[in-house]
């Protein structure tokens, strides 16, 4: 087996493998520092590689730490019935992923999310790496595998649901029967594609 076989089986139960106590150890650090900072190597490399990413300039890795549990909402001033608060049980239409890499985003605007992935929970937050590309980069020009982002239909891509987190919610990885109304777009159909 590889090296990156190894390391992909123990980053599947991390509890059960070494990544346990490298977690154990960095978690602590992780909460203490900001929400969204840049690292300077990828976490999981042989992820990394598998979304796109390169060890060349042009690439950078940031760390976004995102809080679990549902969408904090405030409680309306003006009066309901408790059904009608919309208060409690609320959640998102975006996974925890994609709010971190709109986070990402909005920290660094002159850089293009490619993709993210998953690098550690606590009980409080959910920690994913986001892979992101300078598009004015004169070495992301150049290179046939990723210039594609340096199109303008690629600005501003995480906000329109384009990398891999944003298509998953809006259920573009479905295929086959139940999938007809969620092209082109849920708004399309009414929302009845989800």
């Amino acid at each position: 087996m590889s090296m990156y076989k190894y390391q992909r089986e123990a980053w599947k139960r991390p509890k059960d493998s070494y990544v346990g106590e490298l977690l154990k150890k960095r978690l602590p650090k992780w909460r203490k520092g900001p929400a969204v900072q840049r690292v300077k190597r990828p976490t999981r490399i042989e992820r990394a590689r598998r979304l796109g990413y390169r060890a060349k300039p042009g690439y950078v890795v940031v760390r976004v730490r995102v809080p679990k549990g549902g969408r904090r909402k405030s409680r309306p001033k003006k009066g309901r019935r408790p059904k009608r608060m919309g208060k409690n049980k609320f959640s998102p239409g975006k996974s925890k992923r994609w709010i971190a890499e709109e986070r990402a985003q909005r920290k660094y605007p002159n850089l293009e999310v490619l993709n993210s992935y998953w690098v550690g929970e606590d009980g409080q937050y959910k920690y994913y790496e986001v892979i992101m590309v300078d598009p004015h980069h004169p070495q992301i020009k150049s290179d046939h595998r990723i210039n594609w982002i340096c199109q303008k239909s690629q600005k501003g891509r995480v906000f329109r649901g384009k990398t891999g987190a944003g298509k998953k919610a809006r259920g573009l990885r479905r295929r086959g029967k139940g999938a007809e109304k969620v092209r082109p777009s849920l708004r399309a159909h009414r929302r009845r594609g989800k």
